[in-house]
């Protein structure tokens, strides 16, 4: 039998492979399969119904190249019946008006494939310009929202607070 939960994430820099496993080592390896999407094949989603996707933004709020390969495939797949929670990594001061975009176009994608999402974030405390990763309203990011450029420092208690929000809203007990 495998754990619950998928965790699948693309990563160039090695930001959001290493976000990954802070995010598995916080939830417990019992709980959590591991998937980098540049080396396992995205379809494998399905044998979870709950998942947890790692996108970095690139650039002008461009998508990261791994998530860029699988896209198409990805928007092929029902995601009916999971729940879905995103963390991103950003750069709010190099990339202000994109912060998290890649993260909204990810949200946006998996509500189209009729997944319910879990995981929003708060929005305060940040300093950024625009986002395509907020909510309607502005006050949330559709996901945890990381910048290891800027706020490294934060990034372990936003992740364990984040963990414990979510596997609250996935109803797993820990």
């Amino acid at each position: 039998m495998h754990a619950p939960i998928g965790l699948f994430y693309g990563s160039s820099t090695c930001y959001t492979e290493i976000a990954a496993e802070k995010i598995c080592a916080v939830i417990g390896e019992q709980w959590i399969e591991l998937h980098n999407i540049a080396e396992d094949d995205i379809t494998t989603v399905g044998n979870y119904d709950f998942l947890i996707f790692g996108i970095p933004t690139w650039d002008y709020g461009e998508l990261q190249e791994d998530w860029e390969n699988c896209w198409d495939q990805l928007s092929q797949l029902n995601l009916s019946g999971k729940t879905v929670a995103l963390f991103g990594l950003g750069d709010q001061q190099g990339y202000p008006r994109w912060y998290q975009d890649a993260l909204g176009y990810l949200h946006a994608l998996v509500i189209n494939r009729g997944a319910k999402t879990a995981g929003h974030w708060s929005a305060q405390g940040y300093n950024f310009e625009a986002s395509k990763g907020l909510t309607d309203d502005g006050d949330q990011f559709v996901g945890l929202a990381l910048d290891e450029e800027n706020e490294f420092e934060l990034s372990d208690d936003r992740i364990a607070q984040w963990c414990t929000q979510v596997m609250g809203e996935f109803g797993l007990l820990r």
